[in-house]
């Protein structure tokens, strides 16, 4: 049996996007491409790899056990190439970067921009994941590098994960430019008990954050609105429906609105982690070197 890295990635990163379409759409081909060489990949090594389900796909037992080993095979077969590169001195190769919605174009962007510039043959591949997303994919070997908070880190580490700190963002409140608040030059959550909210969805770090916060200060808060993209959020707070609590990275100066710190000050640590390699990884040492350097 004979295995082609090619179709091995094609298939490992059909387990990770979930979609021949999307496969295709990040690899630049067409999806009847994909499905061809997904399926000499069965054919190669005599297994059924796919279940198809009308027009879509998903993995078998054996694919899934097959996309598991491929990202490792493939890891293995980047570090060597890694270390061929790095006789050159010049890191080179493809990353793959997870960060948090505000992080994207606050921290990612900027650092790849920087690497960009300094590091031409260092290709970035950017996925937007929240923080209880991002450590499973990177523990999954999904992605190289994720940019997550110190929260969704974990107590007990994997002593596979390093880390990396990045830098402390301060959780803030979000208000209407004419709202009675903005006379004071910090808010006690509690003063907020009778206004409407503009939350994250369930179960993200920023909505699990804000609920705790409210009730530690004694009430329930009354959400009127959830959306994933503080973008929306901001334009609710503008309008005057609701006001919210955001991360300083998220606000964005086209919006009218205006934040003041809570009191106590809450911050969140932002966090860089990385899987340790087994051999050292250039390309990675460069993007977080550009990340470091990336701070607001």
């Amino acid at each position: 049996m004979t295995l082609n890295p090619w179709r091995l990635r094609l298939l490992a990163d059909l387990a990770t996007y979930g979609t021949v379409r999307a496969v295709a759409q990040r690899g630049n081909l067409s999806p009847s491409a994909v499905s061809q060489q997904l399926a000499t990949l069965e054919r190669e090594t005599r297994t059924a790899l796919l279940e198809r389900t009308g027009r879509r796909v998903r993995l078998t037992a054996a694919g899934v056990l097959l996309a598991g080993r491929a990202r490792e095979i493939l890891a293995a077969m980047d570090a060597v190439e890694a270390e061929l590169r790095g006789l050159a001195d010049e890191p080179a190769g493809t990353v793959t970067l997870a960060a948090f919605q505000s992080a994207l174009h606050a921290l990612a962007e900027p650092a790849i921009g920087r690497l960009a510039a300094r590091h031409p043959d260092v290709t970035v591949v950017l996925l937007e994941l929240e923080p209880h997303d991002s450590m499973p994919a990177l523990r999954r070997g999904e992605v190289d590098v994720i940019i997550t908070t110190r929260d969704y880190v974990g107590v007990e580490l994997d002593p596979g994960i390093d880390l990396m700190p990045v830098t402390e963002d301060a959780v803030v409140l979000v208000l209407p430019a004419d709202h009675p608040l903005t006379a004071y030059e910090s808010v006690a959550i509690e003063a907020c008990a009778d206004q409407p909210w503009t939350f994250d969805l369930p179960g993200s770090y920023m909505s699990e954050l804000a609920t705790r916060l409210c009730r530690e200060a004694g009430f329930e808060p009354a959400v009127i609105c959830r959306f994933n993209n503080y973008l929306l959020a901001l334009q609710q707070v503008e309008k005057g429906r609701s006001i919210a609590l955001l991360p300083s990275l998220a606000i964005d100066p086209r919006y009218r609105v205006v934040t003041r710190p809570l009191a106590p000050a809450v911050t969140r640590r932002i966090t860089a982690a990385v899987r340790r390699p087994p051999a050292p990884r250039p390309e990675i040492t460069a993007v977080l070197s550009a990340l470091r350097a990336a701070q607001p």
